[in-house]
């Protein structure tokens, strides 16, 4: 089995090396770890290429047009599934998600076609955030659930493993969102398809080093592309 990593970044100079660091101790058969980075300004791109250079399983893929953390996904997928991917695991650069949790998804991911870390299942873990920011995720959670139909209790979760048969019949190439909403919009079209989906619980812990992208504004567009996937499905667009 090939296993990608994939790895969205914009301005994570801080974190991205250790991340890869952390990886590649895993040892895991066959891996590769594809970091698609937004041309950042404080030279992430810079130290990825100079790790791929001594470490032949670890790409990168700059991108310069298009920018943005949905088409940064979107390409990433299908620069994976060219390289023949057969599982794609998707995260974050900042820590929240912890790269020990790899060797559980994989396991997993043998009986289903995705694998979500969740903080809102049992044992699952919501670390270093405020009340009022775990609150608006709970409530955005049920509106997106009540919306697009899902069964699963974190449709924000960014931290997933795919099969790659269930990304091709979403068609990658295909993804609207420029921005965040791109993992509802692909849990979306992935829970159309019949995907079995599972949630494993995480625990998440707010990033420390480096500041996040994701403000207000970003929020509020990718629940605006949760009614609009709605809208579209309704009308026999989707």
């Amino acid at each position: 089995m090939k296993t990608f990593v994939l790895i969205p970044t914009y301005n994570e100079k801080e974190n991205i090396a250790n991340l890869i660091n952390e990886i590649l101790k895993l040892k895991i058969k066959n891996m590769h770890i594809v970091v698609a980075d937004d041309s950042s300004p404080d030279g992430t791109w810079k130290i990825v290429q100079g790790i791929s250079k001594k470490q032949k399983n670890v790409h990168l893929l700059l991108r310069k047009k298009d920018r943005g953390r949905g088409s940064a996904g979107r390409d990433g997928f299908i620069y994976c599934l060219k390289n023949k991917a057969d599982i794609i695991v998707e995260m974050d650069a900042d820590f929240s998600h912890n790269p020990e949790y790899i060797p559980i998804m994989l396991k997993e991911i043998k009986n289903y076609d995705i694998i979500l870390g969740s903080r809102q299942v049992n044992e699952g873990k919501d670390v270093g955030r405020s009340l009022l920011r775990r609150m608006i995720t709970r409530l955005a959670n049920l509106y997106i659930r009540v919306m697009l139909g899902l069964r699963v209790r974190d449709c924000n979760s960014g931290f997933r493993c795919f099969k790659s048969g269930i990304l091709k019949k979403i068609e990658p190439e295909k993804l609207e969102s420029k921005g965040p909403s791109i993992v509802q919009e692909v849990l979306f079209k992935a829970h159309l398809k019949k995907a079995r989906i599972v949630e494993i619980p995480i625990v998440f812990i707010n990033r420390k080093k480096g500041v996040s992208k994701l403000g207000i504004k970003q929020l509020m567009l990718a629940y605006v592309m949760v009614l609009k996937l709605k809208l579209r499905h309704l009308s026999g667009l989707i």
